[in-house]
């Protein structure tokens, strides 16, 4: 499989809706797409890491029977993975626009 393929499986799976990379510059072609749409999929994950811990915490045992921080791993996990993502999109579009 070429990385032109997994880019248009990607794009036309329609897990991104309206990300479109931006191209940076002396990193075009497949590289460039295919590193913008991967930040668009770690936000993706980070917000269904958040998702599980939140999904986690509802149907945790609160007795005290050990394990209650698990849910907060994943919720927290989830975050960081959105924050990096986030940061990293805003660091690049800074770099390209600028």
């Amino acid at each position: 499989m070429t990385m032109h393929t997994a880019t248009e499986w990607v794009t036309l799976a329609g897990i991104i809706p309206g990300a479109t990379p931006t191209k940076i510059p002396q990193l075009e072609g497949p590289i460039s797409k295919i590193f913008g749409y991967g930040l668009w999929l770690l936000v993706l994950a980070g917000a269904a890491g958040a998702g599980i811990g939140v999904y986690k915490l509802v149907w945790s045992d609160k007795r005290g029977h050990g394990g209650g921080s698990e849910p907060f791993k994943w919720m927290g996990a989830g975050v960081a993975a959105i924050l990096l993502a986030g940061s990293l999109i805003a660091i690049l579009n800074g770099i390209a626009g600028g």
